[in-house]
């Protein structure tokens, strides 16, 4: 997904310009439809991890884990709308037949238009991921799999990106206190000190397993 975005999403998009980004997409067709298939992946992926989490997480509190599950599937969901969306901007800008009554120019717009609903889609998603992350690290917190203090990091890290998410959606101004960057950086720091503790230690024995 970073691959993506910044290698090869950034590279083709101009922010504010369509001409320009229709023109680099055409001109990087295969590059662009890499980017496709990566952010597949990246679709893939988040199932996968929210079934793996499911199956670890459900001992300590079913509900609560199929609550976590769905609200990272509404994730997955979003990103699989944002990769239609750039099916169709790829349409748009190669001239699809019900567009070639249009000039070049409302074409470009309309691709543009499409790589734009990105932005909302994944702030949406993004929103329900911080939400089930937030589940997810209160379970890991009762489980006592990972340290106890790993677990508070992801709490509060989980509902710093929910809050912020929410409150972006509701007033777009609050990029001027709190910038994009933020929302989600803590929470993905914490995913990969967690992932890197379960490669190199994994589960812990429950601290309370009648408690399980």
């Amino acid at each position: 997904m970073v691959f993506a975005q910044f290698g090869i999403h950034e590279r083709l998009i101009v922010e504010g310009d369509a001409g320009q980004t229709a023109r680099r997409i055409l001109a990087h067709q295969p590059l662009f439809r890499l980017g496709i298939v990566c952010d597949l992946g990246y679709c893939v992926g988040v199932v996968a991890v929210l079934t793996a989490l499911y199956v670890i997480l459900r001992p300590v509190n079913r509900q609560l884990a199929l609550l976590a599950a769905a609200g990272r599937l509404i994730y997955a969901m979003m990103w699989v709308l944002m990769t239609l969306n750039l099916f169709d901007a790829l349409r748009f800008v190669n001239g699809v037949d019900a567009l070639r009554v249009l000039d070049a120019e409302p074409s470009q717009a309309w691709a543009r238009l499409n790589l734009g609903a990105r932005f909302d889609q994944y702030y949406v998603g993004l929103l329900f991921c911080g939400l089930a992350s937030t589940v997810c690290s209160y379970l890991w917190y009762r489980s006592g799999y990972i340290p106890k203090a790993l677990a508070v990091w992801g709490v509060v890290a989980s509902l710093f990106c929910a809050a912020c998410t929410f409150a972006f959606i509701l007033s777009p101004n609050i990029t001027a206190v709190i910038g994009l960057w933020w929302f989600d950086t803590p929470m993905g720091l914490f995913d990969i000190v967690t992932s890197l503790w379960l490669l190199l230690v994994g589960l812990r024995a429950p601290l309370n397993p009648e408690r399980l």
